[in-house]
């Protein structure tokens, strides 16, 4: 990792979502986003503009009857995305943004179950959204971002063209935010990704919002000097925290239209930051290496990052030149990458750090809007995603103390970033709070002497050995993630039916790659249960892995990428 001194964070705090939307017009003709549209033209919006966007939009919801309603948000990633949540709580009112991944019956119950008056959503739901312009229990208004030319609209349907029209109009007629003064107004209603099974919604408010940016732009390395490509889906809380603080230090984003041109997307746009979840990092630290190996140069690059840390040592950084191939992949300005949303195999960030990218581990979850801590730019540590960020505090409620003599237990927040609670789920919210009011996060892990959070598995996980001992299946996970002849993984503990003994067992969905194409299963398996064994070697020996159990399909994952383990069997 980089030496980065500590530097003053160069951004205004923000008071509320109408502030933010109002303040961004200082920056005024810095480029606010740069993006394709449907003909792949490469278009811009500067912040002036953005602003101006915002406002116009908050009124023509004014001049709709929607000002103060519940607004969901469906689609793409795309400035009206950003426009539309924005502007719905500025007015007054309440985002729901919605995973365009779900089922359209999925997406119609979480409609009917928010209470939701009006739905803005893109090109891609038009036909999809046929049955919900006939009828639906609270869906009032349906608001196509661009509905089919020459398309027979009902009387539900107000294209979001005419929402603007309707804006400038009431502009003219002297529209204002209005000045919503509670701070706990619930401004936003999410839906976690259900990975146990069940979705809820959860409540945010503004107060959790306003503080979660502020803590982002106080925490993160980033001024407005850089440039992002947003690679994310935009309803993921992550990603769209980030994306206001982004604006908030009046960066420049670039919005990537396609994971198969991402690539292109960075040659084009020359980021220097990105802000991604771990899947997303391993699968281009497998890229590098895969074109290396191509181009006979993977021993070359093995030996030029040795090259490098020996010279590092000696405060000599050859970094710039030894890895501007490697780097030229990614628009060739890449310096940081903020990570987050699940665990991060820490060798990811040495062997990024090797190549002069520096990447920062961070830590929420949706009930906190979700930021709850990030590893310090000028002062991490390997394997943490850092102490609390400034709008919370954390504990660690210990259940026992580890081998490294710290207290270990369920992880534990308090602060301006914890939700209201679950919508119509009064038992389940109760479950989450302690008697002294800090919420739960289910995720266990253990805080060192200078407060920074190690994360070691989910509560719920947790596997309990006939001796006592507990293991969590995310710390094996992760060591034989770095196995290159296994591309899934989920650790379980597989209890004998006439005893109490638990064998851990992993399942593995074998990387098929790494074998010949017709090779026998018999032999991968034979293979990759060598590569288990080796790997025992380095966990103590009630952590070992005492069978595996292969599978030569994926996993079935969630739609940020988890592998839905309550469906493991």
């Amino acid at each position: 990792m980089s030496k980065v001194k500590k530097t003053e964070r160069i951004y205004t705090p923000i008071e509320s979502i109408a502030d933010f939307a109002t303040k961004i017009a200082s920056f005024g003709d810095r480029t606010a986003y740069r993006y394709f549209d449907r003909q792949h033209n490469l278009l811009s919006i500067t912040y002036k503009n953005l602003s101006a966007k915002f406002l116009q939009q908050a009124a023509g919801l004014r001049a709709a009857g929607l000002a103060g309603k519940r607004i969901a948000v469906i689609g793409e990633t795309s400035v009206e995305w950003v426009v539309s949540y924005v502007s719905t709580i500025a007015a007054g009112g309440v985002a729901v943004p919605l995973d365009r991944e779900l089922a359209v019956d999925e997406i119609e119950g979480f409609l009917e179950f928010a209470e939701v008056d009006a739905i803005i959503y893109s090109h891609t739901f038009n036909e999809k959204f046929k049955h919900l312009e006939q009828e639906h229990p609270t869906v009032k208004v349906l608001i196509p971002l661009a509905p089919e030319k020459g398309a027979e609209l009902s009387e539900r349907i107000l294209p979001y063209s005419e929402l603007m029209e309707m804006g400038e109009e009431e502009l003219k007629r002297g529209y204002e935010y209005p000045q919503l003064l509670d701070p706990d107004r619930m401004i936003e209603m999410l839906f976690t990704s259900g990975t146990t099974g069940s979705s809820k919604c959860v409540m945010i408010s503004e107060k959790n919002v306003v503080s979660v940016v502020n803590s982002a732009c106080e925490s993160v390395n980033f001024s407005a000097d850089d440039s992002i490509v947003s690679v994310l889906p935009i309803h993921h809380t992550y990603e769209l925290a980030i994306m206001l603080a982004a604006l908030n230090y009046g960066m420049n984003i670039a919005i990537n239209d396609s994971l198969k041109r991402v690539l292109k997307n960075f040659a084009t746009f020359k980021p220097t930051g990105l802000v991604l979840v771990p899947l997303f990092v391993s699968t281009m630290n497998k890229k590098i290496w895969e074109e290396a190996k191509k181009g006979k140069k993977d021993k070359l690059l093995k030996g030029l990052t040795k090259v490098s840390r020996v010279m590092r040592g000696v405060n000599v950084d050859l970094r710039a030149t030894l890895f501007k191939q490697v780097t030229a992949a990614f628009g060739g300005n890449l310096k940081k990458i903020v990570c987050g949303g699940a665990a991060l195999n820490p060798e990811l960030t040495a062997t990024f750090a090797e190549f002069g990218i520096d990447i920062y581990e961070g830590y929420g979850i949706t009930e906190c809007a979700p930021l709850i801590a990030v590893s310090p730019y000028y002062a991490p540590k390997r394997g943490s995603v850092g102490p609390a960020v400034p709008c919370c505090q954390v504990r660690i409620a210990s259940e026992h103390e580890n081998d490294l003599g710290y207290a270990e237990g369920e992880i534990q927040v308090q602060g301006d970033n914890v939700m209201l609670g679950y919508y119509k789920k009064p038992e389940e919210t109760a479950k989450v709070f302690t008697e002294d009011g800090w919420f739960c996060t289910g995720d266990v892990g253990y805080m060192d002497d200078d407060g920074y959070i190690f994360i070691t598995g989910r509560k719920k996980n947790v596997i309990v050995l006939e001796n006592g001992k507990n293991v969590f299946p995310e710390e094996i996970e992760e060591y034989l993630g770095k196995i290159d002849t296994i591309a899934e993984c989920v650790v379980l503990g597989r209890k004998a039916e006439d005893s109490d003994e638990v064998t851990l067992t992993a399942l593995v969905y074998p990387q098929m790659d790494k074998f010949e194409r017709n090779e026998e299963h018999e032999k991968i398996e034979e293979t990759v249960r060598a590569q288990v064994n080796k790997m025992n070697h380095k966990l103590v020996s009630y952590k070992h892995i005492r069978d595996v159990e292969f599978r030569y399909e994926p996993f079935e994952k969630t739609t940020s990428k988890k592998i839905k383990r309550h469906l493991v069997k």
